[in-house]
Protein backbone atom coordinates (compact mmCIF):
# COMPACT_ATOMS: atom_id res chain seq x y z
CA UNK A 1 0.00 0.00 0.00
CA UNK A 2 1.09 3.89 -0.62
CA UNK A 3 3.03 5.33 2.25
CA UNK A 4 3.77 8.89 3.52
CA UNK A 5 7.18 9.70 5.97
CA UNK A 6 7.31 12.37 8.19
CA UNK A 7 10.46 14.14 8.65
CA UNK A 8 12.67 12.30 11.23
CA UNK A 9 10.42 9.13 11.62
CA UNK A 10 10.95 5.56 9.75
CA UNK A 11 7.28 5.47 10.07
CA UNK A 12 6.52 5.34 6.37
CA UNK A 13 10.14 4.64 5.02
CA UNK A 14 9.12 2.31 1.64
CA UNK A 15 9.50 2.79 -2.25
CA UNK A 16 6.75 5.35 -2.75
CA UNK A 17 7.23 7.30 1.03
CA UNK A 18 7.27 10.78 0.78
CA UNK A 19 6.99 14.02 2.99
CA UNK A 20 3.61 15.04 3.35
CA UNK A 21 1.80 16.56 5.38
CA UNK A 22 -0.97 14.54 7.44
CA UNK A 23 -4.51 15.70 8.58
CA UNK A 24 -5.83 13.48 10.84
CA UNK A 25 -9.31 14.14 11.15
CA UNK A 26 -10.68 11.54 13.95
CA UNK A 27 -9.15 11.14 16.74
CA UNK A 28 -10.48 10.03 20.17
CA UNK A 29 -9.20 12.05 23.44
CA UNK A 30 -10.71 11.31 26.83
CA UNK A 31 -10.69 12.04 30.54
CA UNK A 32 -9.24 9.76 32.84
CA UNK A 33 -12.29 10.06 35.20
CA UNK A 34 -15.74 11.84 34.83
CA UNK A 35 -14.50 13.81 37.97
CA UNK A 36 -11.61 15.27 35.60
CA UNK A 37 -14.67 17.91 34.55
CA UNK A 38 -16.04 18.86 38.10
CA UNK A 39 -13.48 21.98 38.57
CA UNK A 40 -15.35 23.17 35.06
CA UNK A 41 -18.84 23.08 36.51
CA UNK A 42 -20.65 25.66 37.90
CA UNK A 43 -21.55 24.83 41.58
CA UNK A 44 -24.90 24.13 41.00
CA UNK A 45 -23.77 20.98 39.17
CA UNK A 46 -20.89 19.57 40.66
CA UNK A 47 -23.04 17.33 42.49
CA UNK A 48 -24.26 14.93 39.86
CA UNK A 49 -21.05 13.98 40.18
CA UNK A 50 -19.76 14.11 43.17
CA UNK A 51 -23.15 12.91 44.57
CA UNK A 52 -25.37 11.62 42.59
CA UNK A 53 -22.39 9.48 41.25
CA UNK A 54 -23.00 10.70 37.68
CA UNK A 55 -20.48 8.68 35.58
CA UNK A 56 -20.76 9.97 31.56
CA UNK A 57 -23.13 9.73 29.15
CA UNK A 58 -24.59 6.12 28.65
CA UNK A 59 -23.71 3.51 25.66
CA UNK A 60 -26.72 1.61 25.07
CA UNK A 61 -24.48 -0.78 22.56
CA UNK A 62 -25.22 -4.68 23.63
CA UNK A 63 -21.47 -5.85 22.46
CA UNK A 64 -18.32 -5.43 23.82
CA UNK A 65 -15.69 -4.98 20.85
CA UNK A 66 -14.49 -8.26 20.40
CA UNK A 67 -10.63 -7.70 20.17
CA UNK A 68 -7.85 -8.17 22.48
CA UNK A 69 -6.88 -4.66 23.25
CA UNK A 70 -10.52 -3.84 24.94
CA UNK A 71 -11.29 -1.21 21.99
CA UNK A 72 -7.93 -0.12 21.76
CA UNK A 73 -5.43 -1.22 18.81
CA UNK A 74 -2.90 -3.57 20.81
CA UNK A 75 0.65 -1.51 20.70
CA UNK A 76 -1.48 1.73 21.87
CA UNK A 77 -2.50 -0.32 25.06
CA UNK A 78 -2.36 2.13 28.03
CA UNK A 79 -0.90 1.29 31.16
CA UNK A 80 -2.48 -0.52 33.47
CA UNK A 81 -5.60 1.18 35.03
CA UNK A 82 -5.67 3.98 32.71
CA UNK A 83 -8.53 5.08 30.44
CA UNK A 84 -7.67 4.79 26.21
CA UNK A 85 -7.27 8.00 24.87
CA UNK A 86 -6.15 9.81 27.98
CA UNK A 87 -2.47 10.44 27.97
CA UNK A 88 -1.51 13.51 25.69
CA UNK A 89 2.20 11.88 25.81
CA UNK A 90 0.94 8.65 24.96
CA UNK A 91 -0.60 10.22 22.00
CA UNK A 92 1.98 12.35 20.78
CA UNK A 93 4.49 9.55 21.05
CA UNK A 94 1.81 7.12 19.11
CA UNK A 95 0.63 9.47 16.53
CA UNK A 96 2.68 12.34 15.57
CA UNK A 97 5.90 10.76 16.00
CA UNK A 98 4.99 6.96 15.60
CA UNK A 99 2.19 7.71 12.43
CA UNK A 100 3.69 10.93 11.21
CA UNK A 101 0.22 13.16 11.67
CA UNK A 102 0.82 16.68 11.79
CA UNK A 103 -2.51 18.24 12.79
CA UNK A 104 -5.14 15.68 14.76
CA UNK A 105 -8.34 16.98 15.52
CA UNK A 106 -10.11 15.51 18.70
CA UNK A 107 -13.79 14.26 18.68
CA UNK A 108 -13.54 12.42 22.05
CA UNK A 109 -16.05 9.80 23.27
CA UNK A 110 -17.90 12.29 25.41
CA UNK A 111 -21.55 11.81 22.94
CA UNK A 112 -23.36 14.29 25.85
CA UNK A 113 -26.05 14.82 23.59
CA UNK A 114 -27.34 11.21 23.59
CA UNK A 115 -28.26 12.16 27.08
CA UNK A 116 -32.32 11.38 27.61
CA UNK A 117 -32.95 13.74 30.95
CA UNK A 118 -31.16 16.32 32.55
CA UNK A 119 -31.17 18.32 29.93
CA UNK A 120 -29.86 21.65 31.56
CA UNK A 121 -27.03 19.58 33.48
CA UNK A 122 -26.20 17.87 30.35
CA UNK A 123 -25.39 21.63 28.62
CA UNK A 124 -23.73 22.47 31.62
CA UNK A 125 -21.55 19.63 31.34
CA UNK A 126 -21.01 20.24 27.88
CA UNK A 127 -19.78 23.06 28.40
CA UNK A 128 -17.45 21.62 31.15
CA UNK A 129 -16.47 19.36 29.08
CA UNK A 130 -15.89 21.70 26.21
CA UNK A 131 -13.32 24.16 28.58
CA UNK A 132 -11.85 20.50 29.89
CA UNK A 133 -10.62 20.01 26.22
CA UNK A 134 -9.20 23.09 25.63
CA UNK A 135 -6.92 23.01 29.09
CA UNK A 136 -5.94 19.29 28.92
CA UNK A 137 -5.52 18.92 25.37
CA UNK A 138 -5.67 22.10 22.72
CA UNK A 139 -3.47 24.46 25.10
CA UNK A 140 -0.43 21.93 25.79
CA UNK A 141 0.16 20.92 22.24
CA UNK A 142 -0.76 23.28 19.13
CA UNK A 143 -1.02 20.43 16.64
CA UNK A 144 -4.19 19.51 17.77
CA UNK A 145 -7.30 20.73 17.25
CA UNK A 146 -10.75 20.53 19.00
CA UNK A 147 -14.93 19.99 19.14
CA UNK A 148 -17.83 22.11 20.46
CA UNK A 149 -19.64 19.30 22.32
CA UNK A 150 -23.12 20.75 22.60
CA UNK A 151 -26.59 19.17 23.28
CA UNK A 152 -29.07 19.32 20.48
CA UNK A 153 -31.98 19.09 22.58
CA UNK A 154 -31.39 22.44 23.53
CA UNK A 155 -30.74 24.25 20.35
CA UNK A 156 -30.63 27.60 21.51
CA UNK A 157 -28.33 27.07 23.88
CA UNK A 158 -26.13 24.93 22.14
CA UNK A 159 -26.44 28.05 19.18
CA UNK A 160 -24.92 29.74 22.31
CA UNK A 161 -22.17 27.54 23.10
CA UNK A 162 -20.88 27.54 20.00
CA UNK A 163 -20.39 31.54 19.49
CA UNK A 164 -18.73 31.55 23.41
CA UNK A 165 -15.59 29.07 21.89
CA UNK A 166 -15.98 29.54 18.04
CA UNK A 167 -13.66 31.89 17.69
CA UNK A 168 -11.06 29.99 19.76
CA UNK A 169 -7.68 29.76 17.24
CA UNK A 170 -7.66 25.76 17.85
CA UNK A 171 -11.69 24.78 17.77
CA UNK A 172 -12.11 22.81 14.26
CA UNK A 173 -15.67 21.62 14.51
CA UNK A 174 -19.27 21.74 16.20
CA UNK A 175 -19.46 17.96 17.08
CA UNK A 176 -23.20 15.81 16.91
CA UNK A 177 -23.70 12.37 17.40
CA UNK A 178 -25.30 10.59 14.45
CA UNK A 179 -28.45 9.74 16.04
CA UNK A 180 -30.62 12.21 18.51
CA UNK A 181 -34.50 12.49 18.73
CA UNK A 182 -35.06 13.35 14.94
CA UNK A 183 -32.96 13.56 11.88
CA UNK A 184 -30.93 17.09 11.81
CA UNK A 185 -32.91 18.30 8.88
CA UNK A 186 -35.80 18.80 10.81
CA UNK A 187 -36.19 22.66 11.76
CA UNK A 188 -35.74 22.65 15.34
CA UNK A 189 -32.12 21.77 14.75
CA UNK A 190 -31.60 24.63 11.89
CA UNK A 191 -30.00 26.93 15.19
CA UNK A 192 -27.20 25.08 15.47
CA UNK A 193 -26.09 24.89 11.99
CA UNK A 194 -26.95 28.84 11.34
CA UNK A 195 -24.21 29.04 14.72
CA UNK A 196 -21.57 26.92 12.84
CA UNK A 197 -21.47 28.62 9.76
CA UNK A 198 -21.71 32.41 11.74
CA UNK A 199 -18.37 30.97 13.12
CA UNK A 200 -17.12 29.44 9.92
CA UNK A 201 -16.83 25.95 11.24
CA UNK A 202 -18.37 22.41 10.19
CA UNK A 203 -20.84 20.09 11.84
CA UNK A 204 -19.32 16.99 12.14
CA UNK A 205 -21.66 13.53 13.17
CA UNK A 206 -19.94 10.36 14.58
CA UNK A 207 -22.01 7.41 15.26
CA UNK A 208 -22.67 6.26 19.54
CA UNK A 209 -23.82 3.17 20.99
CA UNK A 210 -27.58 4.77 20.05
CA UNK A 211 -26.95 4.19 16.32
CA UNK A 212 -29.02 1.46 15.38
CA UNK A 213 -29.33 -0.07 12.27
CA UNK A 214 -33.02 0.19 10.65
CA UNK A 215 -34.19 -2.69 12.32
CA UNK A 216 -32.69 -2.22 15.59
CA UNK A 217 -29.46 -3.87 17.06
CA UNK A 218 -28.43 -7.15 15.23
CA UNK A 219 -27.49 -10.48 17.23
CA UNK A 220 -23.85 -9.87 16.49
CA UNK A 221 -21.19 -6.53 16.94
CA UNK A 222 -20.22 -7.01 13.33
CA UNK A 223 -23.38 -7.45 11.97
CA UNK A 224 -23.61 -3.51 13.64
CA UNK A 225 -20.43 -2.10 12.69
CA UNK A 226 -21.44 -3.21 8.69
CA UNK A 227 -24.91 -1.92 8.83
CA UNK A 228 -25.62 0.32 11.53
CA UNK A 229 -23.12 3.26 10.97
CA UNK A 230 -23.72 4.39 6.87
CA UNK A 231 -27.16 3.50 7.29
CA UNK A 232 -27.28 6.76 9.78
CA UNK A 233 -25.25 8.51 7.65
CA UNK A 234 -27.34 8.12 4.53
CA UNK A 235 -30.92 8.83 6.95
CA UNK A 236 -28.78 12.32 7.91
CA UNK A 237 -27.82 12.80 4.86
CA UNK A 238 -30.85 12.87 3.12
CA UNK A 239 -32.60 14.42 6.08
CA UNK A 240 -30.68 17.78 5.76
CA UNK A 241 -31.05 18.22 2.08
CA UNK A 242 -34.84 17.58 1.37
CA UNK A 243 -35.48 19.58 4.24
CA UNK A 244 -33.34 22.62 2.73
CA UNK A 245 -30.77 22.55 4.84
CA UNK A 246 -27.77 23.64 2.10
CA UNK A 247 -30.02 25.96 0.03
CA UNK A 248 -31.04 27.96 3.50
CA UNK A 249 -26.82 27.75 4.54
CA UNK A 250 -24.84 26.98 1.19
CA UNK A 251 -21.67 27.55 3.15
CA UNK A 252 -22.60 25.10 5.62
CA UNK A 253 -19.83 21.82 5.52
CA UNK A 254 -21.18 18.33 6.87
CA UNK A 255 -18.31 15.86 8.15
CA UNK A 256 -18.82 12.07 8.73
CA UNK A 257 -16.88 10.11 10.83
CA UNK A 258 -16.00 6.16 10.73
CA UNK A 259 -18.36 5.25 8.14
CA UNK A 260 -15.98 3.83 5.43
CA UNK A 261 -16.56 5.55 1.76
CA UNK A 262 -18.01 3.15 -0.79
CA UNK A 263 -21.29 3.81 0.15
CA UNK A 264 -21.25 7.54 -1.07
CA UNK A 265 -21.72 6.70 -4.82
CA UNK A 266 -24.70 4.64 -4.34
CA UNK A 267 -26.17 6.85 -2.39
CA UNK A 268 -25.65 10.14 -4.51
CA UNK A 269 -26.82 7.98 -7.55
CA UNK A 270 -30.27 6.85 -5.36
CA UNK A 271 -30.46 10.55 -4.48
CA UNK A 272 -30.42 12.59 -8.25
CA UNK A 273 -32.97 9.56 -9.34
CA UNK A 274 -35.92 10.15 -6.66
CA UNK A 275 -34.93 13.77 -6.69
CA UNK A 276 -35.66 13.71 -11.05
CA UNK A 277 -38.78 12.00 -9.79
CA UNK A 278 -40.29 13.79 -6.72
CA UNK A 279 -38.54 17.60 -6.57
CA UNK A 280 -42.23 19.06 -6.53
CA UNK A 281 -42.44 17.97 -3.01
CA UNK A 282 -39.14 19.81 -1.89
CA UNK A 283 -39.03 22.78 -4.61
CA UNK A 284 -37.01 24.47 -2.13
CA UNK A 285 -34.04 22.55 -2.94
CA UNK A 286 -32.59 23.70 -6.28
CA UNK A 287 -29.82 21.27 -7.18
CA UNK A 288 -29.34 17.81 -7.64
CA UNK A 289 -28.22 16.36 -4.37
CA UNK A 290 -24.93 14.82 -5.90
CA UNK A 291 -24.13 18.46 -6.42
CA UNK A 292 -24.69 19.49 -2.93
CA UNK A 293 -23.12 16.45 -1.44
CA UNK A 294 -19.56 17.08 -3.53
CA UNK A 295 -19.66 20.77 -2.33
CA UNK A 296 -20.75 20.08 1.39
CA UNK A 297 -19.96 16.95 2.43
CA UNK A 298 -16.37 15.56 3.41
CA UNK A 299 -16.23 11.94 5.03
CA UNK A 300 -13.28 10.61 7.23
CA UNK A 301 -11.97 7.46 5.12
CA UNK A 302 -12.07 5.14 8.36
CA UNK A 303 -12.33 2.32 8.08
CA UNK A 304 -11.39 2.88 5.11
CA UNK A 305 -12.62 -0.69 3.04
CA UNK A 306 -10.01 -3.14 1.20
CA UNK A 307 -9.91 -1.44 -2.54
CA UNK A 308 -7.35 -2.03 -5.25
CA UNK A 309 -5.72 1.11 -6.87
CA UNK A 310 -8.36 0.39 -9.89
CA UNK A 311 -11.47 -0.29 -7.50
CA UNK A 312 -10.27 2.92 -5.55
CA UNK A 313 -9.50 5.36 -8.36
CA UNK A 314 -13.26 3.68 -10.03
CA UNK A 315 -14.64 4.86 -6.60
CA UNK A 316 -13.52 8.40 -7.12
CA UNK A 317 -15.11 8.49 -10.51
CA UNK A 318 -18.22 7.67 -9.43
CA UNK A 319 -18.45 10.32 -6.58
CA UNK A 320 -17.11 12.59 -9.33
CA UNK A 321 -14.42 14.06 -7.35
CA UNK A 322 -11.40 13.41 -4.69
CA UNK A 323 -12.58 16.35 -2.59
CA UNK A 324 -14.79 14.80 -0.40
CA UNK A 325 -12.76 12.37 1.54
CA UNK A 326 -10.44 13.31 4.44
CA UNK A 327 -7.69 10.41 6.22
CA UNK A 328 -8.76 9.55 9.48
CA UNK A 329 -6.83 7.13 11.85
CA UNK A 330 -9.94 6.53 14.55
CA UNK A 331 -6.93 6.87 17.11
CA UNK A 332 -6.79 4.87 19.26
CA UNK A 333 -9.13 2.31 18.44
CA UNK A 334 -8.56 -1.83 17.97
CA UNK A 335 -9.65 -1.18 13.72
CA UNK A 336 -7.31 2.22 13.10
CA UNK A 337 -5.88 3.26 9.94
CA UNK A 338 -2.19 4.65 9.34
CA UNK A 339 -1.47 7.37 6.72
CA UNK A 340 1.66 5.10 6.00
CA UNK A 341 -1.11 2.01 4.65
CA UNK A 342 -4.75 3.64 4.52
CA UNK A 343 -4.67 4.55 0.45
CA UNK A 344 -3.59 1.95 -2.38
CA UNK A 345 -0.22 1.88 -3.50
CA UNK A 346 0.03 3.93 -6.90
CA UNK A 347 -2.62 6.22 -5.93
CA UNK A 348 -1.20 9.56 -7.67
CA UNK A 349 0.52 11.86 -5.41
CA UNK A 350 -1.86 15.06 -6.00
CA UNK A 351 -4.74 12.86 -5.02
CA UNK A 352 -3.08 11.35 -1.78
CA UNK A 353 -1.99 14.87 -0.99
CA UNK A 354 -5.84 16.21 -1.06
CA UNK A 355 -6.72 13.13 0.82
CA UNK A 356 -4.22 13.02 3.84
CA UNK A 357 -4.37 17.21 4.35
CA UNK A 358 -5.66 19.06 1.52
CA UNK A 359 -9.26 18.68 1.80
CA UNK A 360 -8.97 18.55 5.73
CA UNK A 361 -6.94 22.23 5.06
CA UNK A 362 -9.85 23.26 3.66
CA UNK A 363 -12.82 22.05 5.16
CA UNK A 364 -11.49 23.32 8.71
CA UNK A 365 -9.70 26.20 7.52
CA UNK A 366 -6.39 24.62 9.07
CA UNK A 367 -3.81 26.47 6.42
Amino acid sequence: MSTVENPGSAAGAGPEATSTRVVDVDVHEGYTSVRDLVPYLPDKWKKFITEYRWNGPPNPLPYGVPSPGGGTRMDWVPPEGTPMGSDIDALRRQLFDGEGVSVAILNGDFRISTLQGWYEFAVAAASAYNDWQIAHWLEPEPRLRGSIHVVAHDPASAAREIDRLGGHPQIAQVFLPAVNDREYGDPRYRPIFEAAVRNNLPVTLHHSGFTRTAIGYPRYFMEWHVAAIPQTMMCQMASLICNGVFDALPTLKVVMLETGITWIPHFMWRMDLHYRELRSEIPWVKRLPSEILRESLAVGTQPIEDLTKAEFMQLLDQMGTDRMLMFATDYPHWDADSPTRGLPPGVPDEIRHNILSGNADRVFSLT
